[in-house]
């Protein structure tokens, strides 16, 4: 054998190859701590109406019923969101505590942003939804140019996290003007405006699981239409019986979800139904 091939020769030792898939198997237990949100189950669907439901009631109740005001309610659930998302940011894996207190906050600023736009600049709800519509498009865009994948079983950078938490604020902030723009204005009011959002929502789960619909199109466009169902569930129970509600009221109605996704939160810490297998991390 030539000299010069004598000396690029390595052999490679089994100790090596050991190492080798070692350091593979490691880094995959890596990436699965890094996952940060939950598995997609019938518990996530489940939670998440319950977290839009909340925001509908919970943002009323403390701007009308505690008496805090548009403003002050926005300052205050603003400073709540932002701490739990550093909580959320600096864990290392997916807590349900932490991530869905940061959904419910998120629900609760979503819709006071809209509240805001509609009640305190007099910016309309239809002039609101187009506009949270095109930063909601605008920021799948950017996220799908940056990481080639909109998957939420990928979120295991700060990147993609925080695409991530963007994206949920926006489709909160859509869902809350679209579910009172066709409650409201259009007229349609809470009942039929629920019926027409479930009927939608049926549709995009006929399409995936008959029709194979993409799941990663399917999942974000159920993720919002499931907004503006939670508070049109909302509005039906806590609203007026002259203003075609059943009268509950907020209090009464945040209690209940609140109870509810406490103690579904709590079943999923223990049983960990919802976390992610390493296999499905992409």
């Amino acid at each position: 054998m030539p000299h010069s091939v004598r000396h690029f020769y390595c052999p490679i030792s089994s100790s090596t190859v050991h190492l080798y898939y070692a350091s593979i198997h490691g880094m995959k237990t890596f990436k699965q701590m890094l996952n940060k949100v939950p598995e997609i189950t019938l518990y996530f669907w489940i939670i998440k109406i319950l977290c839009t439901t909340v925001g509908e009631t919970f943002a009323d109740f403390i701007n009308e019923t505690l008496g805090f005001g548009l403003h002050n309610t926005t300052i205050v659930m603003g400073v709540l969101l932002a701490i739990t998302l550093f909580f959320q940011f600096r864990a290392r894996k997916y807590i349900p505590t932490i991530y869905w207190l940061a959904i419910v906050l998120i629900s609760v600023f979503g819709t006071l942003v809209t509240d805001n736009l509609t009640d305190g600049l007099g910016i309309s709800l239809l002039t609101s939804t187009i506009v949270f519509a095109i930063l909601l498009a605008g920021t799948f865009m950017v996220w799908y140019r940056k990481e080639k994948t909109l998957s939420i079983h990928s979120i295991v950078t700060r990147q993609r996290e925080s695409f991530y938490w963007l994206t949920i604020l926006f489709t909160f902030a859509l869902g809350t003007a679209l579910g009172d723009l066709i409650a409201e204005t259009f007229n349609l009011g809470y009942l039929i405006t629920l019926g027409l959002f479930v009927v939608l929502i049926a549709i995009v789960a006929l399409g995936h699981f008959r029709f194979k619909w993409n799941a990663v199109l399917s999942f974000w466009i159920a993720y919002i239409l499931t907004r503006p169902l939670g508070a049109s569930i909302g509005d039906y129970l806590s609203q007026a019986r002259t203003d075609g509600g059943l009268g509950l009221g907020t209090t009464i109605t945040s209690i209940i979800f609140l109870a509810a996704i406490l103690g579904t939160v709590i079943y999923l810490s223990i049983t960990k139904k919802d976390t992610i297998p390493s296999q499905n991390i992409a």
